[in-house]
């Protein structure tokens, strides 16, 4: 039988009540939202804390919603209105697709975005979503709030910048004209991690592309995403050719390993090919054709 070390639990009723416990305890503490990666860890005593601070209770955490020019995401959303929000869809389907490869309907239902990315696992699938867009991640501190890019925010495998008494409360993704988004995934089996997956995000001015943000999980990418295909993107025109050549960057800069899951040179040919579908998806989105 599976069964954590001892620990102490709380319940926070509000935010600042939460960062009051976070402080009480300390670098031993952890926030429990959803709870699926967290608990099978300290089941396994992968995971030791000696404190859990749960925020379910934090509904002023849970929404989406405009705000002027920016998507804002509560920490405590559930994948499941993430997946619901015709906000989402209207502004950036990358999400719907994301969601929808996303475990099952009951941890869907459960889990949490910010718990998705504050677990940091390199295999998951919202962290790769949001460097596509080129999000930033809002946290709250004892001394007020500070803002960080998402493709910043992790500092290594279930590691990100977030400190001590420190909790992430929302997630803000630009809102910018002309663009378009999509992510690709593979799996060994539905709701499985991915064995290799991308997101896209690409804006164009007629035929040509502006900008574009590329999102790469599990593959080894650093901060989740591919700068170098990126930035040969940068005033190409959005040709397959483009796409493809974009592809391969993307694929070339990955550093993937050998696991139960396959091994290194077979995820980096998904990688490119993963970053070529969603490129593709992406652009007949932003222009309309899709």
């Amino acid at each position: 039988m599976q069964v954590p070390a001892h620990f102490e639990y709380e319940r926070a009723t509000s935010v600042d009540h939460a960062l009051a416990l976070l402080a009480k305890w300390g670098s031993e503490a952890r926030v429990v939202a959803g709870g699926h990666s967290l608990i099978p860890m300290m089941k396994l005593r992968l995971a030791r804390p000696e404190a859990l601070v749960d925020i379910n209770d934090l509904g002023e955490l849970a929404y989406v919603r405009l705000d002027g020019d920016v998507l804002a995401i509560g920490a405590m959303t559930r994948h499941a209105d993430l997946l619901a929000s015709p906000l989402v869809g209207e502004h950036y389907p990358i999400f719907h697709d994301a969601e929808k490869v996303i475990a099952d309907p009951v941890v869907r239902n459960r889990g949490t975005v910010g718990g998705s990315l504050c677990q940091a696992d390199p295999s998951e699938d919202l962290s790769a979503a949001f460097a596509a867009v080129d999000a930033v991640a809002v946290i709250r501190t004892p001394a007020g709030t500070r803002r960080v890019p998402v493709r910043e925010f992790h500092t290594g495998p279930y590691e990100t910048v977030v400190a001590p008494g420190e909790l992430l409360t929302e997630i803000a993704v630009p809102i910018r004209p002309g663009g378009g988004s999509a992510y690709e995934k593979v799996e060994r089996r539905v709701g499985d991690w991915a064995v290799a997956a991308a997101g896209a995000a690409v804006w164009l001015d007629g035929d040509t592309i502006t900008d574009a943000g590329i999102g790469l999980t599990a593959v080894g990418a650093a901060h989740f995403h591919a700068p170098e295909a990126e930035e040969y993107l940068r005033g190409s025109p959005a040709t397959d050719t483009s796409l493809v050549e974009a592809g391969r960057i993307a694929a070339e800069h990955c550093e993937p390993v050998v696991d139960q899951r396959g091994p290194a040179d077979y995820k980096r040919h998904l990688a490119g090919e993963l970053t070529v579908r969603a490129l593709r998806r992406a652009v007949a989105r932003a222009s309309g054709r899709a």
